[in-house]
């Protein structure tokens, strides 16, 4: 599946391999993505109000110490995520720019790096078990140029560079993901359970 630039509406609503992002100061990057879907047994409807209140889920983060929010959650909604990993403390600011009830929610980050991504949301009749009414997949999805990242965007300690510290948490990114993916469906069903996920990459770098 072909792959677009860094824009909510073209954002690709599968799984694919690392697209470029088109700067008109720096011509072509490549970008690192992850998605992480799964089958969760409530209706789009219900899913989408749910990922809707952002605060309400974003706890799920091992890393993420609090969020304040701007806005009702319709495009525009900004927020503030307040971040701290190793010696290390970043407040990094999203912007809601796309909504498509009950199926869509699209963001990009406003400040500091190049990234986006959205949560989609859409019935799956096949996912459905005999002893369950209806059934939604749900996919997250993140896009990042690392080259982007500015050097003074955090206050580092001598003798870490910047590229070590997006080496480092480059993995965390995909292990952050995973994890609220399936707490998302915990509490949407009410009860753990075993979450089939499907985790796609790229590039491999992730």
């Amino acid at each position: 599946m072909p792959c677009g630039n860094l824009s909510a509406k073209n954002a690709p609503r599968m799984g694919c391999q690392a697209r470029k992002f088109t700067f008109s100061t720096s011509g072509v990057t490549d970008v690192d993505e992850v998605e992480v879907s799964t089958v969760v047994y409530v209706p789009p409807e219900e899913v989408y109000e749910f990922l809707l209140d952002f605060p309400g889920y974003a706890r799920y983060s091992e890393y993420l110490d609090r969020v304040m929010q701007d806005g009702d959650g319709t495009p525009g909604t900004n927020y503030d995520l307040v971040f701290s990993w190793w010696k290390l403390s970043y407040t990094a600011r999203s912007e809601v720019t796309d909504v498509s009830p009950p199926t869509r929610i699209d963001w990009r980050i406003v400040k500091d790096i190049d990234a986006d991504g959205y949560w989609a949301v859409e019935p799956d009749p096949d996912g459905v078990p005999a002893d369950v009414e209806t059934a939604s997949r749900v996919r997250f999805h993140v896009a990042f140029d690392p080259g982007s990242a500015s050097d003074s965007a955090i206050d580092l300690p001598r003798l870490v560079s910047m590229d070590w510290v997006i080496e480092k948490v480059k993995p965390l990114i995909r292990k952050e993901a995973t994890k609220i993916v399936e707490r998302v469906v915990e509490d949407l069903e009410g009860q753990e359970r075993d979450v089939d996920l499907k985790i796609h990459t790229g590039p491999d770098s992730v």
